[in-house]
């Protein structure tokens, strides 16, 4: 079993056995066994939304005895919270594996994932911090305005005179 902390301060346990796949699949239409087919991991991690349905239904017996409905139990899932929590349900799955082969591969499978989310993030890093994205911005902003820059006007139309009433 594993554990995380979601934003409100509690502590969920992860435990995933034949119940929690079925619980899982019935509230959420998610078989978390295509874990093995390398698919879901992506799905999951691209969608925050419907991972945490996927987590609240792993959790949701404990959620049930504490009394905190989804609404509540998404509200406290953001940034750490989310990334603990799909670390918790992917190392559970990894460990509840019937195969050991399967067990071997999905592992095989978390550390790639997390390679190339780790090499991802580094290379944002990389941009971010070489200045190319605010280049990439300067120069979008500079081709959308028609080259005018902040500040300046992006007509070239001399004020008419007619529009200005006499005195």
């Amino acid at each position: 079993m594993r554990q995380f902390k979601d934003n409100a301060g509690r502590t969920w346990t992860v435990d995933i056995n034949v119940a929690t796949l079925k619980r899982v699949r019935g509230l959420t239409g998610v078989d978390l066994m295509q874990v093995i087919e390398g698919t879901l991991i992506e799905k999951l991690i691209r969608d925050p939304v419907l991972l945490c349905d996927v987590v609240y239904a792993v959790c949701k017996p404990e959620a049930d005895a504490a009394k905190v409905s989804d609404e509540e139990f998404g509200k406290a899932m953001a940034g750490d919270a989310i990334e603990a929590a799909t670390t918790a349900v992917l190392e559970e799955l990894v460990g509840f594996c019937p195969s050991p082969r399967d067990r071997a591969n999905l592992g095989r499978v978390l550390q790639a994932t997390r390679k190339v989310m780790d090499r991802a993030r580094d290379l944002v890093e990389k941009k971010l911090d070489s200045g190319e994205l605010d280049r990439l911005a300067d120069r979008l902003l500079s081709e959308g305005s028609g080259g005018a820059t902040a500040g300046s006007s992006s007509t070239s139309a001399p004020e008419s005179s007619a529009s200005t009433p006499a005195p």
